[in-house]
């Protein structure tokens, strides 16, 4: 949802430039006395300096509001089941694979020996949630799966030859 919008808002402004570039090349051989147009532009560039300031400052804190920053993802009183993942080459250890919808999980992922990406795919391939596995320190995810069906933990980081070997499933049900 966020990156369609950010594509959308980019094409749109980007279509914006376009066409200011379009008008200035197309007017750019009149010969017309400078002096008024300067001042007439000084103030558009400053009322159109001034709006994208405060949309992208509007957007910035509309979008920010969505990232979780690692924050839980199950309200007071729920207590998540925790899920201990090791990283090592190339493979994954992970305490439990059987999951239930709607269920609060905390992943606590570690590697062995190099620095892995831990990655949880949905069906489709989408990452629904990331983080680095590294050596002697221990990150934490928290998900609550919604839909059922078989997700797949995938290593987002080069680790060496057999790196496209790691792949794990974790089933979800109802």
């Amino acid at each position: 949802m966020v990156q369609t919008a950010a594509w959308v808002t980019s094409l749109f402004f980007m279509l914006i430039v376009t066409a200011v570039f379009a008008f200035v090349a197309m007017n750019s051989t009149e010969k017309k006395d400078y002096e008024p147009i300067k001042k007439k532009w000084y103030k558009a560039r400053t009322f159109y300096g001034s709006a994208l300031i405060i949309f992208f400052l509007i957007i910035t804190i509309y979008t920010l509001r969505d990232l979780p920053y690692n924050q839980p993802a199950y309200g007071e009183g729920r207590e998540p089941e925790i899920v201990d993942v090791e990283a090592l080459q190339f493979g994954w250890n992970i305490s439990e694979t059987q999951f239930k919808t709607g269920e609060p999980i905390e992943f606590h992922v570690t590697s062995a020996d190099v620095t892995h990406g831990f990655g949880i795919y949905d069906k489709n391939l989408n990452l629904i949630a990331q983080t680095q596995a590294m050596p002697e320190y221990t990150n934490k995810v928290y998900i609550t799966f919604e839909q059922p069906g078989t997700y797949k933990i995938l290593c987002m980081e080069y680790c060496g030859l057999a790196h496209h070997l790691m792949v794990m499933e974790i089933e979800v049900t109802d």
